[in-house]
């Protein structure tokens, strides 16, 4: 594949997993699974093509389970977070309380998506998994506030070089 030729999702994120090494697992003709070495955990990506609405959904698990006991603080720090982010949200589903990572994308009618939005689009789902990482840590193991927890968190990211 040239690298100017667009693509249809799932076939150009798995021609971008195999330029960068990472095993990969189509899950049916429109969804694609890899994961992806991060600064604190490996996350788990998951690629959804929407054809009938011509959107690709992007999905980032860092690997997080929100125990009962944490809902309250863990749902008060993703609003926080989630007034951080230009694009995606963190969210729980609730089947499970798996923390996520998800941003949706509109490729239009000719539903095809290049290399570099697609680079773009994972490297954000992973930095910001990245970014916040540490700050659902401290919600979990930590019993910060989640201010304090945010707080912190952005603090030692910005310390890292």
């Amino acid at each position: 594949m040239n690298q100017d030729d667009d693509a249809a999702p799932v076939e150009m994120l798995a021609s971008l997993c195999e330029a960068r090494g990472w095993q990969y697992e189509f899950v049916g003709e429109d969804e694609l699974t890899t994961e992806i070495q991060g600064s604190w955990a490996t996350y788990q990506l998951r690629a959804v093509w929407r054809r009938e609405d011509h959107v690709l959904q992007l999905i980032c698990l860092p690997d997080i389970r929100v125990p009962d006991d944490k809902k309250a603080p863990m749902y008060e720090v993703l609003s926080l977070v989630n007034e951080q982010l230009w694009l995606g949200h963190f969210d729980v589903w609730s089947n499970g309380m798996v923390l996520l990572y998800r941003h949706a994308m509109m490729l239009g009618d000719e539903g095809l998506l290049s290399l570099a939005q697609a680079q773009t689009a994972i490297e954000v789902a992973v930095e910001e998994c990245a970014r916040f990482y540490p700050a659902f840590q401290f919600i979990l193991w930590g019993d910060k506030s989640p201010a304090d927890a945010l707080a912190s968190a952005l603090v030692d990211a910005a310390g890292e070089a």
